[in-house]
């Protein structure tokens, strides 16, 4: 049985008008002889305004019908793509998490899909049905409604390729692949043909917003080759896939950056054991997101300059959390807001030598200086003043020949 899943995002349903041309996607695969399993989101917006809706009911709304409320969105938009099929003379109808189903743990608001009773789809798809699968949920051992976090209908199209063995999964969305860096602040961005798990991982955990990384972890694991494509053009999109499937002479792949981050420096740190810890533990506690950090070390080994970077909203209470730290100490804290990071991701930097050289030298010729310097194996990210980002992407998009 050759099957195809399709996955469609809140902005391709976010009108009737865009229902009626995904359906005419769907019937362009039912044309190539492919059985279709389609996933759905909410309509865009949706399940924004029900998560508000929960805010205003109780500051303490209960996890459980947290899941139950912010689901129906999907079943909304599924019902409406069934219809509409059905109205062109397709056979197709909605399914639920729980009509199939899709067994998740009992983590709610951020489940796991544990295993997919396959038997009721197999029969609708060998009797020609085109099934729509409300995505982004499941129920627990208890038969509650469960959902796998924002971006969690990427997740379920994923997870019924894998169990369903499907051909291909596509996810159709708002913009044509994934781009060698954001096309909204470079307009020399250009679409990736392929790109690996590991560089897709990357780029979506610094802020590309094509897909959300655990998702892609889902795919790198399950090896899933994932395609991304516009719902609203007919054009080629992005492959996502394993390394060995790549044949790509450009060292890197993209560039990413961000704009809300903060960098906070702890001047003069009593070096001592457990010293870091005792730093990060309160911010943890008090769910802040601490990123790169780089520590450095006074030439007696009795003090440690110690810096780190938040998103910038957390700044001020990062502040207040340091401050009232009575387990560390130091001389000066310094807090900076107006800072970005930019990052250089490629497989190809594994085997090159001067990548790093080549990224600092080209940033220096602009007068971009460096504050914090973070490396991995396939990426390099640096903090540098907000206000020199553009300049930077467009220097380090030259410089490694993405714009060719």
């Amino acid at each position: 049985m050759k099957i195809v899943v399709l996955k469609f995002g809140g902005t391709s349903v976010g009108s009737i008008e865009r229902i009626k041309k995904v359906v005419k996607i769907i019937n362009s695969y039912h044309k190539k002889r492919y059985k279709i399993i389609v996933v759905s989101s909410a309509m865009s917006g949706v399940t924004n305004d029900l998560i508000s809706k929960s805010k205003e009911i109780s500051e303490n709304f209960l996890s459980s019908e947290y899941d139950v409320l912010v689901s129906s969105g999907e079943q909304v938009a599924c019902s409406l793509i069934a219809a509409r099929l059905s109205h062109i003379g397709l056979k197709s109808r909605s399914w639920l998490s729980w009509q199939i189903p899709i067994i998740t743990n009992s983590t709610h608001k951020n489940a796991k899909i544990l295993s997919i009773y396959k038997k009721k789809i197999l029969d609708y798809l060998k009797v020609g049905g085109i099934p729509i699968v409300a995505g982004f949920q499941g129920i627990d051992i208890n038969s509650r409604i469960t959902t796998i976090g924002r971006g969690g209908s990427d997740a379920s199209a994923i997870m019924l390729s894998k169990f369903f063995e499907a051909e291909k999964c596509i996810i159709y969305t708002d913009v044509e692949g994934v781009y060698t860096t954001d096309p909204n602040k470079l307009k020399k961005a250009k679409k990736i043909k392929v790109i690996s798990y590991e560089e897709m991982l990357e780029m979506a955990s610094l802020g590309a917003k094509v897909m959300q990384p655990v998702s892609i972890q889902d795919a790198r694991l399950n090896r899933i080759n994932i395609e991304v494509k516009s719902s609203f053009k007919n054009k080629p999109g992005t492959l996502i896939t394993k390394r060995k499937n790549i044949v790509n002479n450009k060292i890197i792949a993209g560039i990413s950056s961000t704009q809300n981050d903060a960098k906070v420096t702890l001047v003069g740190v009593k070096d001592k054991p457990g010293v870091a810890a005792m730093i990060f533990k309160p911010l943890s506690k008090n769910l802040i997101n601490v990123d790169m950090v780089v520590q450095n070390i006074s030439a007696n080994g009795k003090e440690t300059d110690l810096t780190f970077t938040i998103k910038a909203d957390d700044l001020n209470k990062t502040k207040k959390i340091i401050e009232a730290n009575k387990n560390i100490k130091f001389r000066k804290l310094l807090l900076k807001k107006d800072v970005s990071k930019v990052s250089i991701i490629g497989v190809g930097m594994v085997t090159t030598p001067g990548v790093t050289f080549r990224m600092f030298q080209s940033l220096a010729k602009k007068n971009i200086n460096i504050q914090v310097i973070s490396t991995s194996e396939i990426k390099i990210s640096v903090i540098i003043d907000k206000s020199k980002t553009k300049k930077a992407l467009i220097a380090l998009h030259k410089e490694f020949k993405l714009d060719n």
